[in-house]
């Protein structure tokens, strides 16, 4: 079988941050690394479960939100990934991620989507921990531009 784009990326120098891992037609995977990969300290199931329905949920109401089509935790717990449609701009792209990131950190009282009705996990949720994995990638991206997007050319 062909080794799939995400496994093409050195990960021995990725580091925290937020980049383009592929297009596909229309479609624009971003990948949102939280964690250094292999570096021992990853994000704890359930807080990445809580920073999903926050990051979602904002992203989704946010005025790009019909231009979200995924986001969600890679399964190696070091981040996640965005899908948007191509019509999104980078840098609109950087903004959305920084302020989807900005509402978790900042964000009180109930965690959407997260009763037993509306979670297949409903119990493994972790606001504290989401906030802290929020804050720090808020740090990370504050300034983080276009050029940033692109892996380190030995990721190549």
């Amino acid at each position: 079988m062909q080794k799939i784009k995400s496994f093409t990326v050195d990960h021995d120098t990725l580091e925290k941050g937020m980049y383009i891992s592929r297009i596909d037609g229309d479609v624009v995977t971003y990948d949102i690394r939280m964690k250094k990969p292999n570096g021992g300290d990853y994000l704890p199931p359930a807080a990445a479960h809580t920073l999903e329905h926050l990051f979602a949920t904002y992203a989704r109401n946010h005025r790009l939100g019909d231009s979200v089509l995924y986001v969600g935790p890679m399964g190696c717990r070091t981040g996640f990934y965005l899908l948007l449609r191509d019509g999104v701009s980078k840098a609109e792209a950087i903004a959305l991620v920084l302020e989807s990131m900005r509402f978790a950190r900042d964000f009180n009282g109930e965690i959407f989507g997260s009763t037993a009705k509306e979670c297949g996990n409903y119990l493994d949720h972790d606001l504290d921990g989401a906030k802290a994995v929020a804050a720090d990638m808020s740090e990370v991206l504050e300034n983080w531009c276009e050029s940033d997007l692109r892996y380190k050319e030995s990721n190549a």
